[in-house]
């Protein structure tokens, strides 16, 4: 059965062989025979072909065995060309019928192709084997592409959602669904598997290979060959995830070894880039009583299987295995599954939970609970001998399964058999019965179960979700059970089924959206219906909450009623919904089902069975508690959610219903996470104390689930089992089409027939349906679009067949069919005129040939009996002899010669003159193309002398650059041996620098305590300072949020009283209705008084008559027990008659079955026969074309001798040309080579240039090294030296000053505390009006809720009159009809007073003859048999009629379904025809627009030139714009060059001020070392400036650069500008001139429509006549449909008569039955009743009186009555009209309403709109306070930072540095050196790297210079547009120009005011310096000032004293910095 995959091909399993598909004779067979599908029993369908037509039906021929079979029109469906077969897409089916579908999918099933698509389905048929489509190839073969490049398949599927996820950012959903066994899970493991290999971080390790999953063969294993797949961590556990899942919820069915038990929805999370990131799986239905009984030949799920084979002894022993016949709840014992071992499986299933990272305690406890519940199964209740008590005889299995679970014995044997119930407040201990007790363990183990499995998958995801928030997207995969139609469906089937009904709803939306977006941007005018509405009466009567209630919601209904049962649920679920459309009560009494609902799929029967237990799934509270209490921390945590808070369903007191009335909520089923209660309506708000349904909480995971696969693009996979034997390759037809039915394939096909399913594009409807219209297309291009029209137009096809886009020709279903019918015979005519003019012109060779012999046979004949005659004769001899010498004979030769020759030279001399007439013309062209050619050589040698010029500039620029280059390289070098020179005086200072190091350690500590605490107070201040701007920040955002606030109450505001004016309309509304109300029920009350007298007068009439029908029902019961006598012997003759009708049957097929073969042998031999006689003529026929073909090579050769002589000329030609084009070809190539060589040398400069400053920066890196080390051993030094001298002094000042500034901050952070408590007010304030705010909404709410309430109470009370009204119309009706009665029943009284009166005369002779009466009663029985027989005969008849009746009921629905289509079909004819006219009236409308487009087009031009001409006076204007701009350009640089030298001037006085500094140090050396932080910041800064101004010099050379760039550009543009008006100008001259040709042109197709024009208005006239006899037509039908509507009315009165005839005679039937048996009785009684007659005799006098009375009492009411009847009747006209005004006010009310509703609904999105900003705004302020929060925290870490660096920089200072302060002088001397030619050679670097950029941008320049010359010569529009684009980059450029120079001037302008800042303080430090005040901290100037410093954009307001410490801080923190 199933082949090693190792050995095939994939490839043959995955495309379709189009060899075979292609197959002309299978087309030719098919037009042939007009093959149709027609319905078979056996086959599904079956192919036939038609023979002939009888009205409605259809004689066909079956193509299988020949046999002619008739079948109805309508059963008939089309079949598809055979170009169609194995159609991947079966949308793409020109017919689209359940056949074509059903043969499609057989046929690929058969060639080993298991996938198709349809429409957005993808299909999958399981094929019960192994494929070799699963392995890493295939998946790579199908990565990256797209679905339509790829055959189909599940890979394909992934693919295009894994890219869209991509692409779009849109979540995607795969829905895969089907039978069980029909291969859902397999498909769902193959997506995960792809995607986690397409979609795998971790490409590149290959550390682990996967094992594969146990699992028993179910769809397509996965190739055994396959290699190995590798994947990182996740996705192993991805992968691993299934096989857990697998072993606790699979389990072996019938259908399936491994079927899934449960739905899953699996959600792959995946981040922007495409990884996975986690993954998360949801479960739905898992079917826990599996756990506790299976059907035979089940399974339980394989986790209990997989434990008992594969635990150890030891796990055996902790776990209390026993073996498997030992548990009740394996019903089967072990079943193996071929194929599979359940201990490999087991341990299979431990190492993927070792890979899912379980611990071993978890998997312990987990095994625990599956023990336990085996365990559950073996407690055994007994009933007791004298009550009802269960009792627990044996609790060996009780004690076991509490070790398990962690419980005392005792209490769970009382919580079970004696459980505490709440009876009011109180508590009270009840006994359960035997069935109560097996019930409450059986829901333990059900729900221990399913608790467990919750759990797993709890934990799975845990293990799955690595990130905490979710993935950039995601890819969830839906693997649920599908559509299920059984005999009887239970609880569990409608569940499945509501899913997938709203499933389909999701399909049909969607497709429909497609549709609508595909016709939309084809631009297809279609009516569009949204399909998913179809679905949503049956989704309402399932799902609805109330008006009227769904079948859930009465099902939860029923659940609170105590004496509840599942008839009182059926019984209101068909009050409630038994009108609806969708809803059917079972039809006899014996049916089985309860009710049953119409599906999408079909008709379901359900059976209400147990429904509302399995709705409230009881639970035995105290065991719960028990559970919750446990030992085990495992079993505690399970069972955690069920204690004290939560009240439950009990079952104590009856296990079938729920006597309880606090019934609450289902254990165990309330922890679905996340459901949203709110979202299902007022009915299903679950307050505490609620307790929650199964089907409420399955309906709120479904609504989860449908939510959340409407945010996704879905697609689709339905899984399709072709058979029940688990067979390979064999499908059932009729399975299959009940699966395609199910899982709403057929549904997607019914929504595609709606619109138009077939697209074809435009270039390959016109290359395979051009034959079918020759001449509609003329020569030449034409395009696509035009070309169909055209074609369609010749087609004469049906407009609303055909929509023509904007890229493809759309098509109803079944035209392509007919097109390609039309085709196939238009080929067949071809060929078959080709073959007979070829058979013609042999048959006429052959007869001339025969002619010419018959001829010459002649001649011979007459030659030799002439010769016979003559040979003896002498004078004929010498005649033969003289005659040779004669010329005269010889003449008529020679003449016959000369005229051969003639014709021969005339020939040729034709020939030669056509072939001049060619050569002169292929000369003119040739001068043609030489002199384009010549054009074109002309532009590239001007193009190649440019690119000469532009070489030879490259050429001076390299030899410039190279000469820098040289200067650069020989200056490195002498840094480089100064570099060297420096690191060994380096080398020699460290060595000193670590002795001095030792001294400083003492001296740090103490100077290491003040730094800290300096630098915590100056955090403190920070902190402060910055609370402070935050608090102004908020404050400033409350203010803006308070008056956003006001504006949006005052919204409000308005918006109420608008509200608040509708209402007082509404109440006015309301007393007008209320005041009708008023009238009518006054009128009520009279009608009531009027109906209770004549009830009156009825009752005493009933008494009456009763008495009278007692009598006779006494009689009737007698003869029915006689005719149930009968019955039973009929029922037997019947039966008997039945089997020997079966067996006559049963003969007759197996005799048909033997002529059936009998006649397939004689058709087979005929078919040989006719098959031999075909091939004989095939082959004469080809030795007839072989000779034809010989002839006709011959006749070739003689033709190619004369084309030799062409053929040389035009070969020489093309040899010229040929030379041509390689002389252009060189030269392209040599200018290309050129100018890669130019590249390719620039590249190389470029790289060298690179490299060199590449080292250049390196040397410097060292260089600024050095440079640092140095300048902070110097800082050491001199810090130390100081520091040693006064250590006191400092820190004595510091502490003062740390005192003062403590008090400072002390003061403002009070002020601080006090802004932020004013701060806090302010918030406090806001936060009570955003709470009135609030406040004032909710009441907005609450008023629009109850002005809606109100609107909603009208309306009710609106339909209440209403049905009130129509309640008094029919009553009065059944007044009318009651009188009536009464007339007649007054009447029939009468005449019975007559009978009574002869009644009593005969009552007399009666008591005489008494008892002979006794005789004759026993002769009645007989004579009653008798009447019994007669009855049942005319039952008999009645139920023929009734049959009869049925028939012609039927057959006028048949008739009245044809009349309906003919309308219809006639309804799209006159469609049609109206279409028709429109499109004529277009085309002629259209001709007289394009009339108007040509004079438009020659307006344009002339506007077109004129446009020209001002775009290039311009260009002109803006060329000496540029001029003058590039002036100012250089007037600027000049400035800025000037301002560079004065800069440079102030640098050198600066520094000799600091020299000065520098000198006055020996004299005061306290102040050193703040003198030497100040110089290194100033030489930093004048460092920078220095930079700048080169920079600057840099940038004005590169302006300059431009500026000549832009006068060539503007010179060259110039050029072109001028070429290209000149051919401006001359292309206006031609278009000039073909625009007049286009005028004749249109003039002469003018008349042509006209022409057409006239043609159409006499076919319009045609066809208005046409409509005309249509419109009688359709009259005449109609007439007949109402006229058979009429007679199906009067058919279906009888119909109810017959029915109630019959339901009275089974009602006498009964009667009789029981008055006979009360007969016998009777007889003994009427002996005693003589004596009571003569009693009754005196009372009927009385009653005579009596009744004479009432007699005439009636006549008088009788007279009363008409009178009375007179006046009813006109009540009823008057209230006719009330009711009439009352409809018009209700109308005008129901608009208003209307109205309401709309104001309504837009105030309620207003106030929603209003609520989300409000949340908005809060998330942003909440937002804002986080993030100030973390910046204060990095404030801190900062700060902490600073100090530990500020630490360890001073912790190195050592020592005193007096002997080194000589070395150190040198040194410095020696680095200003260094720096100054350091700056020299940056300034050379940075130079070069400008020229450098420059080059490249010359060189990028010219290159586009290239490409817009060659693009010029093409286009040229296109050089316009560039010319405009090159102006504008120059306006960019000169405008940056300007932007740098401001830049430039402000830099200045800042450098100056730094430069004055520093002056200021060098004066201030020499005033210091004089005074002798201490320098570090700045703080000797007593002046109490305050000035403004800038720190990093922000700026605080300091007092001098501050300023001063902060710069002196400031400068030690950038020291140390630098260090």
């Amino acid at each position: 059965m199933s082949q090693r995959s190792g050995q095939e091909d994939p490839e043959r399993y995955l495309f379709v062989d189009r060899a075979v598909v292609y197959n002309p004779a299978t087309q030719a067979d098919w037009t042939a025979k007009k093959l149709v599908w027609i319905p078979s029993e056996r086959h599904g369908f079956e192919a036939a072909s038609i023979r002939e037509e009888r009205g409605d039906e259809v004689v066909v021929e079956l193509a299988e065995n020949g046999k002619k079979a008739v079948v109805n029109k309508d059963d008939i469906q089309k079949m598809n060309p055979p170009k169609f077969s194995k159609v991947e897409d079966m949308a793409e089916l020109t017919c689209l019928n359940e056949a074509s579908v059903l043969h499609n999918l057989k046929d690929r099933y058969y060639s080993g192709l298991i996938y198709t698509y349809s429409g957005l389905f993808c299909v999958v048929i399981n094929p019960y084997k192994n494929l070799p489509i699963y392995s890493e190839n295939i998946i790579e073969m199908y990565r990256g592409k797209k679905r339509h490049e790829m055959p189909p398949h599940i890979y394909a599927i992934s693919e295009s959602a894994y890219r869209c996820m991509l692409q779009d950012r849109e979540d995607q959903s795969i829905l895969c669904t089907g039978e069980s066994g029909a291969g859902k899970t397999e498909n769902t493991k193959k997506v995960i598997q792809y995607l986690a290999h397409v979609a795998s971080s971790h490409k590149g390790r290959k550390d682990h290979i996967p094992p594969e999953s146990p699992k028993p063969v179910k769809l397509q294993a996965q190739n055994p060959v396959s290699g190995p797949l590798f994947y990182g961590e996740l996705e192993r556990q991805l992968l691993q995830a299934n096989p857990i899942l697998e072993s606790f919820g699979n389990a072996k069915t019938v259908k399936n070894d491994n079927s899934s038990r449960f739905g899953k929805f699996i959600r792959i999370n995946f981040d922007v880039t495409g990884y996975i990131v986690g993954a998360n799986i949801e479960t739905y239905l898992l079917e826990k009583s599996r756990a506790i009984r299976q059907a035979k030949d089940e399974r339980t799920f394989h986790v209990f299987y997989q434990l008992l084979a594969g635990a150890g002894e030891h796990l055996k022993s902790d776990l209390l295995l026993e073996g498997f016949n030992n548990y009740r709840f394996l019903s089967n014992g072990n079943i193996p599954i071929p194929g599979q071992q359940d201990k490999d499986n087991f341990q299979e299933t431990m190492e993927a939970m070792h890979i899912m990272s379980f611990s071993h305690e978890e998997i312990l406890a987990m095994l625990k609970v599956v023990s336990s519940v085996l365990q559950f199964g073996n407690i055994v209740f007994k009933k007791e001998r004298n009550t009802d008590q269960a009792s627990m005889p044996e609790n060996t299995a009780a004690q076991k399964l509490c070790h398990l679970l962690g419980m005392n014995v005792m209490e769970f044997t009382r919580a079970i058999l004696s459980p505490r119930i709440k009876v009011g407040r109180d508590y009270v201990q009840k006994a359960q019965t035997k069935e109560q007790a097996d019930f409450a363990v059986e829901a333990l183990a059900k729900a221990t179960y399913e608790r467990l499995f919750r759990w797993l998958v709890h934990r799975i995801n845990k293990a799955l979700d690595r990130t905490k928030r979710q993935g950039a997207s995601f890819i969830g995969i839906l693997d649920i059970a599908g559509f299920e139609i059984f005999q009887l469906n239970s609880f569990e089937q409608m569940c499945i089924n509501y899913t997938n009904e709203k499933l389909q709803q999701l399909f049909n939306h969607t497709m429909f959206i497609l549709e609508q977006e595909e016709y939309q941007r084809e631009g297809i005018e279609w009516s569009f219906i949204d399909f998913g509405l179809d679905l949503q009466p049956c989704i309402d009567l399932i799902e609805r909450p109330a008006n009227p209630p769904g079948v859930l919601a009465l099902l939860d209904e029923e659940c609170w009623f105590p004496k509840a049962t599942d008839k009182t649920f059926v019984d209101k679920l068909s009050q409630e919904q038994g009108t609806h459309t969708k809803f059917q009560k079972p039809r006899q009494l014996k049916d089985k089902a309860d009710f049953c609902i119409i599906h999408y799929a079909g008709k379901v029967d359900y059976k209400a069975d147990e429904w509302l237990m399995k709705n409230m799934d009881p639970l035995n509270d105290n065991v719960a508690t028990l559970l919750h209490q446990s030992t085990d921390k495992f079993v505690a945590e399970l069972w955690k959610d069920e204690i004290q808070t939560i009240q439950r369903a009990s079952f104590y007191d009856n296990v079938t219903s729920l006597d309880e009335p606090a019934v609450d909520r289902i254990v165990g089923l309330d922890q679905v996470a996340g459901m949203n209660e709110t979202a299902f309506g007022a009915t299903y708000k679950t307050k505490k104390g609620m307790f929650r349904t199964v089907g409420q909480l399955y309906k709120e995971s479904l609504t989860k689930l449908m939510a959340t696969l409407r945010n996704t693009n879905p697609n689709f996979v339905r899984c399709i089992i072709p058979n029940h034997e688990k067979r390979a390759g064999k499908l059932e037809p009729h399975l299959v089409l009940d699966q395609l039915r199910c899982n709403g394939v057929l549904e997607g096909i019914r929504i595609c027939r709606q619109g138009f399913p077939n697209r074809i594009i435009f270039q390959e409807f016109r290359q395979r349906y051009e034959i079918l219209t020759p001449n509609a297309i003329p020569k030449g291009f034409m395009d696509g679009k035009q070309a169909c029209e055209r074609m369609i137009r010749a087609l004469e096809l049906d407009p609303n067949l055909f929509r023509i886009g904007q890229s493809k020709i759309f098509f109803r279903t079944g035209v392509l069919a007919h097109l390609e019918e039309e085709r196939d015979l238009k080929i067949t005519d071809i060929i078959i005129y080709f073959q007979s003019v070829c058979r013609g012109y042999l048959a006429r060779k052959a007869f001339a040939k025969k002619q010419q012999q018959l001829s010459a046979l002649k001649v011979l004949q007459r030659n030799c009996a002439a010769y016979l005659k003559l040979r003896h004769w002498q004078w004929w001899r010498l005649f033969t002899k003289v005659k040779p010498l004669l010329q005269v004979t010889r003449q008529e030769e020679e003449m016959q010669a000369k005229d051969e020759e003639l014709i021969k030279v005339k020939e040729r001399q034709l020939k030669v003159e056509n072939e001049m007439v060619e050569m002169e013309r292929k000369h003119q062209q040739l001068l043609e193309e030489k002199n384009i050619l010549a054009e074109q050589l002309q532009a590239e040698t001007e193009l190649f002398a440019e690119a000469e010029e532009m070489r030879a500039r490259l050429a001076a620029k390299k030899q410039e650059l190279e000469e820098i280059l040289h200067d650069l390289e020989s200056r490195v070098e002498e840094e480089e041996e100064r570099n060297q020179s420096l690191q060994n005086e380096k080398k020699k200072m460290q060595s000193h620098i670590q002795d001095l190091e030792e001294q400083l350690d003492e001296e740090e500590a103490a100077r290491q305590k003040l730094q800290l605490e300096k630098v915590t107070a100056e955090a403190k201040i920070k902190k402060m300072e910055e609370d402070i701007l935050l608090l102004e920040d908020q404050n400033s955002k409350f203010l803006k949020e308070k008056k956003l606030l006001e504006d949006r109450i005052g919204e409000m505001t308005s918006q109420l009283t608008e509200e608040e004016e509708k209402a007082k309309n509404l109440g006015k509304v309301k007393n007008k209705q209320e005041m009708m109300m008023v009238d009518l029920e006054e009128r009520l009350k009279k009608e009531e008084k009027t109906r209770q007298e004549l009830e009156k007068a009825k009752r005493k009439l009933d008494a009456e008559t009763t008495d009278l029908q007692d009598q006779i029902a006494e009689l009737q019961a007698q003869i029915e027990e006689l005719k149930i006598q009968l019955a039973k012997k009929e029922e037997e003759l019947q039966a008997a008659l039945a089997r020997s009708d079966e067996e006559a049957a049963q003969k007759n097929n197996a005799l048909k079955q033997v002529r059936e073969l009998q006649a397939q042998l004689a058709e087979l031999q005929e078919d040989l026969e006719s098959e031999k006689m075909s091939r004989s003529k095939a082959e004469k026929l080809k030795r007839d074309l072989s000779e034809e073909l010989e002839a006709l090579k011959t006749e070739l050769e003689d033709t190619l001798d004369t084309t030799a002589a062409q053929q040389e000329l035009r070969t020489k030609r093309e040899q010229e040309v040929a030379e041509l084009k390689k002389a252009i070809d060189e030269e392209t190539k040599n200018h290309e080579a050129q100018i890669q060589d130019m590249r390719q040398r620039h590249a190389t400069a470029l790289e060298e240039l690179s490299e060199q400053l590449d080292q250049a920066k390196r040397f410097k890196a060292n260089l600024e090294k050095n440079k640092q080390s140095l300048e902070s051993d110097n800082k050491e030094m001199a810090c130390e030296v100081k520091g040693l001298q006064q250590a006191k002094t400092e820190s004595e000042h510091k502490r003062k000053k740390l005192e003062s500034q403590l008090q400072e901050f002390m003061a403002r952070a009070t002020e601080g505390e006090r802004a932020k408590g004013e701060l806090a007010e302010r918030s406090h304030k806001l936060q009570t009006e955003l709470d009135n705010v609030s406040a004032l909404l909710e009441e907005a709410e609450k008023k629009g809720i109850k002005l809606a309430k109100d609107a909603g109470s009208l309306e009710s009370q609106l339909q209440d009159t209403q049905e009130l009204l129509t309640e008094e119309t029919r009553q009065k009706l059944n007044l009318s009809s009651r009188i009536r009665q009464l007339e007649e029943e007054k009447n029939t009284l009468l005449e019975q007073q007559e009978e009574d009166e002869e009644a009593r005369r005969n009552l007399e002779k009666q008591l005489q003859t008494l008892q002979a009466q006794l005789f004759e009663t026993k002769k009645k029985l007989d004579e009653d048999v008798g009447t019994m027989e007669g009855l049942e005969e005319v039952k008999r008849k009645l139920q023929k009629d009734m049959e009869l009746t049925s028939q012609r009921l039927e057959e006028k629905a048949m008739a009245m379904d044809k009349m309906e289509k003919t309308k219809n079909r006639l309804q799209q004819e006159l469609d049609d025809l109206m279409v028709d006219l429109d499109h004529q009236r277009q085309i002629v409308s259209n001709l007289e627009k394009k009339q108007k487009k040509f004079d438009q087009m020659l307006a344009e031009e002339k506007t077109v030139s004129a446009r020209y001409a001002e775009e290039r006076d311009r260009a002109e204007a803006e060329a000496r714009e540029k001029e003058t701009k590039a002036l100012s350009m250089a007037r600027a640089l000049e400035e800025a060059l000037e301002a560079k030298e004065e800069l440079e001037r102030f640098n050198k006085q600066l520094r000799t001020e600091m020299e000065d500094l520098m000198s006055s140090k020996d004299d005061v050396g306290k102040n050193v070392h703040e003198l030497e932080k100040s110089k290194r910041t100033l030489e930093q800064q004048v460092e920078e400036m220095r930079t700048q101004l080169e920079e600057l010099e840099d940038e004005l050379q590169a302006t300059e650069d431009a500026k000549l760039r832009l006068e060539v550009n503007m010179q060259a543009m110039k050029a072109q500008f001028d070429r290209d008006l000149q051919a401006r100008d001359e292309q206006g001259e031609e278009k000039k001139r073909a625009l007049v040709k286009q005028v004749r042109e249109m003039e002469a197709e003018l008349e042509d429509e006209r022409k057409q024009r006239a043609l159409a208005v006499a076919a319009k006239k045609k066809l208005e006549m046409d409509l005309n006899e249509l419109e009688g037509q359709i009259e005449a039908a109609n007439k007949g449909r109402d006229e058979a509507i009429k007679q199906l009315r009067k058919l279906q009165a009888q119909m109810k008569d017959y029915q109630r005839e019959l339901e009275e005679a089974r009602a006498s039937r009964d009667e009789i039955f029981a008055q006979s048996k009360e007969n016998e009785k009777k007889l003994k009684g009427l002996e005693a009743e003589i004596l009571q007659l003569q009693e009754d005799h005196a009372a009927s006098e009385r009653a005579r009186r009596h009744a004479e009375q009432e007699r005439d009492e009636l006549a008088d009411e009788i007279s009363n009555s008409a009178s009375g009847k007179s006046s009813l009747l006109d009540e009823k006209r008057r209230l006719e009209a009330r009711i009439a005004q009352l409809e018009e006010e209700l109308e005008e009310e129901q608009g208003n309403m209307e109205l309401l509703n709309d104001r309504f609904r837009k105030t309620t999105m207003q106030v929603d709109t209003l609520n989300t900003e409000l949340a908005g705004e809060r998330s942003a302020a909440q937002k804002s306070e986080n993030a100030r929060q973390q910046m204060e925290r990095q404030n801190k870490e900062l700060k902490a930072k600073l100090g530990e660096l500020e630490g360890a920089v001073k912790s190195k200072f050592k020592a005193s540095i007096s002997a080194l302060e000589a070395k150190i002088l040198q040194l410095e001397e020696q680095l200003e050196q260094e720096a100054k030619e350091r700056a020299a050679a940056n300034k050379i670097v940075r130079r070069t790297e400008k020229k450098l950029k420059e080059v490249v941008m010359q060189v990028e320049d010219e290159r586009r210079h290239a490409d817009q010359y060659k693009e010029q010569m093409e286009k040229a529009n296109s050089r316009m547009k560039q010319l405009k684009r090159q102006l504008e980059e120059a306006e960019e450029e000169a405008t940056r120009a300007n932007a740098s120079r401001r830049k430039l001037q402000r830099e200045l302008d800042d450098a100056t005011e730094a430069s004055e800042g520093l002056t200021r303080e060098v004066n201030s430090l020499k005033n210091r310096l004089r005074r002798g005040g201490p320098v570090s901290s700045f703080s000797s100037s007593g002046r109490s000032g305050r000035r403004n410093l800038n720190l990093d954009g922000a700026s605080v307001d300091l007092s001098d004293d501050d300023a001063d410490s902060r710069a002196g801080d400031l400068n030690e923190t950038q020291a140390s910095n630098a260090e």
